[in-house]
């Protein structure tokens, strides 16, 4: 009876379990981003903004101006008196807890599945992101701070939560397509995340607003996703025969290896491979982290938007960023299976469109000036380029090891995550005048990160599975067990003949 009910449940599924949960873990995303991204446009609205008046002595100050003269009239009702460098230390608190939890959260997921890890590690954020404005009324930059710290340490686990769950669910022809999809989620989030923030603030007049809301749609996805998603596809109750008969197929199993050795540390860390995956992490999230943080202080402070059209503009960027990296994912999949590309090439070619064209498009976008069309779209075009890393260096680390994809995950975005802390800090540290020339040494500096990391991921990058997946431990282990079997079997052969002979003797 029970295992009828399953299949009637099954076939009320339209949809592959697979892409159930590809779906439920690109939510996932969303909800993480959001919650992380929405701090980045509140702020502008919480602290004093500078009065910076223009004064016409033919000097070129870089200020970029708004009607009546003065560039300080988009001042808003801030209370907080924080100065630039405190914001990028509150905007970089957030990445100093979530580097900490990605190995732990690796190697967690890896052990007993990502559901829990992931489900948990987003549920924790949630209420993190609920206290917020209790938080920052009560205790100000410093109690902020360390809320933030411990949001990370719930998001940490994120990436490498799914990878892991990805590597059990999704053979290699769908990764690029699937994988593209789920951590495009990071796009969709920072959308939401910004111009949502933007009408709420504008709608309520009130920065609180997001906090609560952004944070109680977490916790509704956590309770959707604890119900209809598991670790594996051996113990989801309603997964159909045919799905399981494509995915053993594809992947030869339908969960995890129980049989495997402990995560081979040494071979991970000198493989040459996963270094070049570490590096192009590097300059992936350098150029990103410093989009998604502070591209609203820009058009803030700088360009002098409005709060609305704030969160409205720097959303646009992630829009398209989103669509390209969909559409690059599907094109990728298609590349390789027709076998025009293989996989490395694959990897490295779309890493490499998403290194240089966004490197040389947010500098362009710093000589555009104050015109505020010209801008935007400059902006918008390097992040839709960007997307490109989504099928390339993003879905990287299931290439190289599906057994250990979550540990590789953990340690290529925590260390990448690590200039989440340096971006926005560096920021603070170098726009203390908020002037176009301040933020070009910033984008240039972005400039070299990009091209120096792609160059190291073209020349040592690959997408074969690395001899690491299959420790020697293991096959050392199998050996034995294979040698075992055949000593079995020989001596079982070898009775008859024994017995046959002895009998031959007495029979004489």
């Amino acid at each position: 009876m029970l295992i009828g009910w399953r299949k009637t449940v099954a076939k009320c599924f339209i949809i592959p379990q697979r892409v159930v949960l590809s779906i439920m873990g690109f939510l996932a995303i969303v909800n993480a981003y959001t919650m992380r991204i929405c701090l980045n446009v509140a702020i502008t609205e919480m602290t004093v903004k500078k009065n910076k008046t223009f004064i016409d002595d033919g000097v070129d100050r870089g200020i970029c101006l708004v009607e009546g003269g003065s560039s300080g009239g988009n001042m808003g009702k801030g209370i907080f008196e924080w100065d630039e460098e405190l914001i990028g230390i509150i905007l970089g608190a957030f990445f100093w807890g979530y580097v900490i939890t990605h190995l732990p959260g690796g190697l967690l997921s890896e052990k007993f599945g990502g559901k829990y890890t992931l489900g948990l590690g987003i549920l924790s954020t949630a209420i993190f992101t609920l206290i917020t404005p209790v938080v920052i009324n009560w205790g100000g930059s410093t109690w902020l701070i360390v809320l933030r710290f411990l949001e990370g340490l719930g998001e940490g686990t994120t990436f490498p939560a799914l990878s892991a769950l990805l590597a059990t669910w999704v053979p290699v022809k769908e990764r690029g397509k699937l994988g593209s999809f789920v951590f495009g989620g990071g796009q969709v989030g920072t959308i939401i995340g910004t111009a949502l923030s933007g009408v709420l603030i504008d709608y309520y007049d009130s920065w609180e607003s997001v906090f609560y809301f952004f944070g109680i749609l977490a916790i509704i996805w956590f309770l959707i996703f604890i119900v209809i998603c598991y670790k594996d596809p051996e113990s989801h109750p309603f997964i159909t025969e045919k799905e399981k008969d494509y995915l053993i197929r594809e992947m030869g199993a339908l969960s995890r290896d129980k049989t495997l050795a402990p995560t081979p540390w040494k071979a991970i860390v000198t493989n040459v491979p996963m270094m070049a995956l570490v590096c192009a992490q590097i300059g992936h999230d350098f150029g990103f982290f410093i989009m998604a943080t502070d591209l609203p202080k820009y058009m803030s402070d700088v360009l002098q938007f409005p709060i609305k059209e704030n969160g409205l503009y720097s959303s646009l960027p992630y829009a398209f960023m989103w669509v390209t990296s969909i559409a690059m994912g599907f094109v990728c999949d298609w590349m390789i299976n027709r076998k025009m590309m293989n996989v490395t090439n694959s990897r490295k070619f779309y890493t490499t469109i998403a290194s240089f064209a966004p490197a040389c498009l947010i500098v362009g976008a710093s000589y555009a000036g104050c015109d505020r069309v010209l801008v935007v779209i400059l902006f918008t075009l390097a992040m839709g380029f960007m997307g490109g890393f989504y099928p390339g260096m993003k879905v990287n680390a299931l290439d190289l090891s599906p057994n250990y994809a979550g540990t590789l995950m953990a340690i290529t975005n925590g260390i990448g995550a690590m200039t989440g802390i340096l971006g926005p800090y560096l920021v603070g540290v170098i726009t203390t005048n908020q002037s176009l020339y301040e933020w070009r040494i910033v984008f240039w500096i972005a400039f070299g990160v990009f091209n120096i990391t792609n160059v190291v991921y073209i020349f040592w990058a690959s997408g074969e599975v690395q001899p690491f997946n299959d420790s020697e431990l293991l096959k050392k282990s199998k050996e034995s067990l294979a040698n075992s079997d055949s000593e079995a079997n020989h001596n079982e052969v070898k009775k008859p003949k024994l017995i046959s002979i002895k009998g031959n003797k007495n029979e004489s």
